[in-house]
């Protein structure tokens, strides 16, 4: 699950330009044997786990591994986000207009979620919209490729994780012999995590929900597999506890990170009061201070907190989760902001306005939607390369705005 949609969009889309150019390094790495000859010698592996003959043809006969998956998985992303950008670009008008959408729409599914499992319906709605934005269709078919090419030659010539990729090729060749997928609808990313919500194989067979009973587990179609699972990884890998917050910013200007761990009584009494003066619902939970950026909000996090990041081991991304999911609850933004954030995130229409203008500007944002997504940043990259913007980082932020309202 760890390469989930930036995990993901963010590097796919960033080096998909570099990947033809890169095809040499990649077939440097295929030093075993050709590819068919490595397929066949597969073959007893697979059988030896319970793959039939029959399944094993109808994937692997005739497979062409898919060569771009070696310059996405060297190459790093172009895009340096800081803290703020990052936490910005996930909680977005977008995510907020259409997470409260999806939460109307899925209200019977989320509140059925969250009385089964105890994970809070806001975290899972801020998961899935980050993820894959809803499981919305464009990504899909943009960013998406068929998994078995993907896994085969990550397999097959990726030598430092290849007993990785060897076991997640099994997996999803267990899917079909099960018959909960096709190879024809297992789409992936780069590195084969699928759906909603962003499953690896392993976790679709080892953790997989049938939540909408149809008789098969899927990350696709309808989200209930898949939120159902995604709760499930919460609890039983994340250590999620129900009913208790991920955590909260707190009073605490200046003051640095520490590895303490304490009740938020005692957090209290040594002046770490909520930022929104409210109350701690459990003062007798622990939880330890944060603070990512000197001189920015700080934060108690707790066990909460690190379930999140289990989806995806990066302290801004569970900060991105935990955050979409308050606003999402209908909580506002942080109190103290972020050092070089004192522009707000842009609203909606102002998102859109950037795309429009980009775009009649010759710098193709892929659509005009208010969504801030791969073409979007490197639109704005290129335009502020163009009129000299520093930093060149592709941020669609107000000053960003301003400058796009000046001209070309």
């Amino acid at each position: 699950m760890s390469d989930r949609l930036s995990r993901r969009l963010l590097l796919q889309g960033a080096i998909a330009a570099t990947a033809l150019a890169a095809a040499p390094r990649a077939q440097a790495q295929n030093s075993r044997m050709p590819f068919a000859d490595w397929v066949a010698s597969f073959r007893p592996r697979a059988l030896a786990s319970g793959i039939s003959d029959q399944t094993y043809d109808r994937v692997m006969k005739g497979l062409k591994p898919d060569m771009r998956v070696f310059a996405m998985q060297a190459a790093q992303p172009e895009f340096t986000e800081a803290t703020w950008q990052y936490v910005n670009r996930r909680v977005s008008d977008w995510r907020l207009i259409t997470g409260r959408e999806k939460g109307r729409e899925y209200a019977g599914l989320l509140e059925r979620l969250e009385k089964d499992y105890g994970v809070d319906r806001y975290v899972l709605l801020a998961l899935w919209g980050v993820e894959s934005a809803f499981g919305d269709p464009i990504i899909q078919q943009k960013y998406m490729r068929p998994v078995f090419p993907s896994l085969a030659a990550l397999a097959w010539g990726e030598p430092r994780r290849r007993t990785y990729w060897e076991r997640e090729l099994l997996n999803a060749l267990r899917i079909v012999e099960r018959g909960w997928g096709t190879p024809q609808e297992m789409i992936s990313s780069w590195a084969g995590a699928m759906g909603h919500t962003q499953w690896m194989p392993e976790v679709w067979l080892k953790l997989g929900i049938d939540y909408d009973r149809d008789g098969r587990v899927s990350p696709f179609g309808k989200p209930d597999d898949a939120l159902a699972t995604t709760a499930r990884y919460l609890i039983e890998r994340g250590k999620y506890r129900p009913g208790e917050h991920w955590g909260y910013e707190v009073r605490a200007a200046g003051a640095a990170s520490s590895e303490t761990r304490r009740t938020y009584a005692e957090w209290q009494k040594a002046g770490r009061g909520r930022a929104d003066g409210k109350a701690y619902p459990l003062p007798e939970a622990k939880a330890r201070m944060w603070v990512p950026v000197p001189n920015g909000p700080a934060f108690l996090i707790g066990p909460g907190f690190f379930a999140l990041r289990s989806y995806n081991p990066s302290m801004n991304y569970a900060l991105a989760i935990a955050h979409l999911a308050d606003r999402l609850r209908g909580e506002g933004p942080f109190v103290r902001p972020f050092p070089g954030s004192e522009e707000r995130v842009p609203t909606l229409a102002e998102m859109i306005e950037i795309q429009q203008r980009l775009t009649d500007y010759g710098f193709s944002t892929g659509g005009v939607d208010g969504r801030s997504g791969l073409d979007t940043l490197t639109a704005v990259r290129n335009y502020q390369r163009k009129v000299g913007m520093e930093p060149a980082d592709g941020y669609a932020g107000l000053k960003l705005l301003a400058r796009l309202r000046q001209g070309p």
